[in-house]
């Protein structure tokens, strides 16, 4: 299973500036996997140690800190040299050692020649607790469940994503049909690997569902396991209240929808705690079009996404006929899944600020705007072929963006201010340049 990420581990192999590296993400997105994998393809030697229940980890690094020290016992518990040259040091579930953690302080100021990348399911926890945590020590990177790119080439599509790479969209669209029954696929299936892999090997969408049930399962065990006991039925409650929230019309988060007249301050640890875990995307409203978007966010008013738009449709009980009848499955859910899905590659896509827009009178809002670094792309959403394209207009009007995006079934189409990009295509969102545009 090809995972892009792997190509931002040799860029981090080869840094002059490398640190230890941290990934983070959500229970079951494949760190482990991922880890192995790069120690198998770029290194001589893997050194793997799960900290997990393991005392001898816990004993070795309960003492002094000291490398020389810290890498003896390590060469004794694998039971060969470790030469920093050619060998990776995996360090997996490293949340559960806290002094594993920081002792990455001091791999990185006094022995950095040794290439170490830990992962740990609950790191963004971790971080809010104590002083221990190696902060401007180490180097970070994000891992999402599979893009609809990675999926793409998991089911044996490489050659359709190098169209998509080329942005051929004559080509692209002459096989729309291709694109859009894998895209239908995605949609139920997902992106976590195992469902992906359950899917590739056996196309059995009663099987997919029960490794998504299994795995929701096991994220409500580790609400009761690692989050503090006060806040586990709020954590359960917003968790659950998603589908029920992205349903409406108006996916703006309400509060009293988790329960009858709660309020922000109730809820505000929970969010923040599903946030950390990688279970949910906050996508903030901004109530202006300047770079840094960040600069405009209002804390206020924000969207919670899933982190997979496949566990999403399994929360909301989505069938699998509804697969199999014409379109209905991007309308099905009011349009909720095709903006779960748009939220989760845009997130997936390097580097990208996502948030939405509305105006102050609310009369106008758009679903997602993107800050890329150079430029704000405002983005509507069309779950159908229905295209009229009101508030991106009144946007357009406001702002004048160079370039101004809608997804859809549609083809890709250059119209004089506004560009159709195909849901299928929605990954190359940052690759489209506004000069080409610009009449």
């Amino acid at each position: 299973m090809y995972r892009a990420a792997i190509e931002k581990l040799y860029r981090w192999k080869e840094s002059k500036r490398r640190k230890p590296l941290i990934i983070e993400g959500a229970r079951q997105v494949g760190k482990t996997w991922l880890m192995k994998e790069f120690g198998n393809q770029a290194y001589s030697k893997t050194v793997y140690i799960n900290f997990d229940s393991n005392s001898k980890m816990a004993d070795l690094f309960a003492s002094d800190l000291n490398i020389d020290r810290l890498i003896m016992g390590l060469e004794l518990y694998c039971g060969h040299k470790i030469n920093p040259d050619n060998t990776l040091m995996i360090f997996d579930e490293v949340q559960e050692v806290p002094r594993a953690l920081t002792s990455l302080k001091y791999f990185c100021e006094n022995a950095p020649q040794y290439h170490i990348v830990c992962a740990g399911s609950l790191l963004g926890i971790a971080l809010h607790q104590g002083t221990s945590f190696p902060v401007g020590k180490v180097d970070f990177l994000k891992l999402y469940p599979l893009s609809f790119s990675e999926f793409l080439m998991a089911t044996g599509k490489e050659r359709f994503v190098e169209l998509l790479n080329k942005r051929d969209y004559e080509m692209i669209t002459s096989f729309k049909q291709t694109y859009i029954e894998s895209l239908k696929y995605y949609y139920f299936v997902g992106g976590m690997p195992e469902a992906v892999q359950s899917f590739v090997e056996n196309k059995d969408f009663n099987e997919v569902r029960e490794i998504q049930k299994k795995i929701l399962e096991a994220y409500e065990q580790d609400f009761s396991k690692h989050a503090p006991n006060e806040i586990v039925p709020r954590i359960r409650m917003v968790w659950n209240s998603i589908p029920s929230q992205l349903a409406k019309e108006n996916k703006k988060f309400v509060y009293g929808l988790v329960r009858e007249g709660s309020r922000a301050k109730d809820y505000e640890t929970a969010i923040m705690w599903l946030s950390d875990c990688g279970l949910i995307h906050k996508v903030s409203r901004v109530n202006s079009a300047c770079i840094p978007l960040k600069a405009y966010e209002d804390l206020k008013a924000f969207k919670l996404f899933s982190l997979d738009v496949g566990l999403l449709g399994c929360q909301t009980g989505l069938h699998q006929r509804t697969l199999l009848d014409g379109d209905s499955l991007f309308v099905e859910f009011k349009g909720a899944l095709t903006e779960q899905y748009v939220c989760q590659q845009l997130k997936t896509t390097e580097d990208l600020g996502v948030y939405y827009y509305t105006n102050d009178r609310g009369t106008c809002e758009v679903d997602f705007v993107v800050d890329t670094g150079e430029q704000v792309i405002p983005v509507e959403v069309k779950a159908e072929t229905n295209l009229r394209a009101k508030s991106l207009k009144t946007y357009k009007e406001r702002f004048e963006p160079e370039l101004s995006i809608r997804t859809s079934m549609s083809d890709y189409k250059k119209e004089d201010w506004l560009l159709n990009l195909p849901l299928y295509a929605i990954e190359n969102l940052a690759a489209e340049q506004p000069q080409e545009h610009d009449k």
